[in-house]
């Protein structure tokens, strides 16, 4: 087995149209710089959006989707502002102010932060304070993978559009997204984490 590492953030989003979307930004990955996102649809097709074939293929080999396109995933940043645009989908949301669970997971130091056998002792309090939340768990074909979060703020503001159309306002991920083995926390969140996947 081998060990690979993506480092950058995940944010979920939730819309009042139904559809939830997970984005993936990973300044430091094996695929070098990328982003990605993951979408459920409100009739639950689960969409991935992807930079590259070689890309698209592990994450489709990792986790769990209807249909899978590869388009231009791009994401700007300034300050708590975020902005993306991949294929059907434009995204734009603020990160808010960080909460006490978000200045608990900073003051955990960043080389322990991604440890597997440090995820894993924290998986059960994950599960217990965040509905949904799972920090380890078996991935797809004979993967495993280890979510090591080191920061989490509150979204507070979110506009979407798929194909043109407005998705709706801001909500949380009700119900969770059935990507993989866990969901991103029930509310709209914005995660800094060390992802780490394990395969044959």
């Amino acid at each position: 087995m081998a060990r690979v590492r993506f480092d950058g953030w995940i944010a979920g989003v939730g819309t009042a149209g139904g559809t939830r979307l997970v984005l993936g930004h990973w300044p430091r990955s094996p695929f070098g710089p990328v982003s990605d996102v993951m979408a459920e649809r409100p009739d639950g097709t689960r969409v991935l959006l992807a930079p590259t074939r070689a890309v698209a293929d592990f994450i489709a080999d990792t986790y769990t989707f209807d249909e899978v396109r590869v388009v231009p995933v791009d994401v700007s940043r300034d300050g708590p502002q975020w902005s993306v645009r991949a294929g059907p989908l434009r995204l734009a949301f603020r990160a808010g102010r960080r909460g006490a669970l978000g200045l608990l997971l900073r003051a955990v130091p960043p080389f322990l932060a991604g440890r597997p056998w440090w995820v894993g002792a924290v998986d059960l309090p994950a599960r217990l304070l965040l509905r949904g939340v799972r920090t380890r768990g078996s991935a797809g074909n004979g993967r495993r993978e280890w979510y090591g979060a080191r920061d989490l703020r509150r979204i507070d503001a979110a506009t979407a559009s798929w194909e043109g159309r407005a998705l709706g306002s801001l909500t949380g991920i009700d119900p969770p997204v059935r990507f993989g083995f866990g969901s991103t926390p029930a509310f709209a969140a914005l995660v800094r984490v060390t992802t780490t996947v394990e395969v044959p």
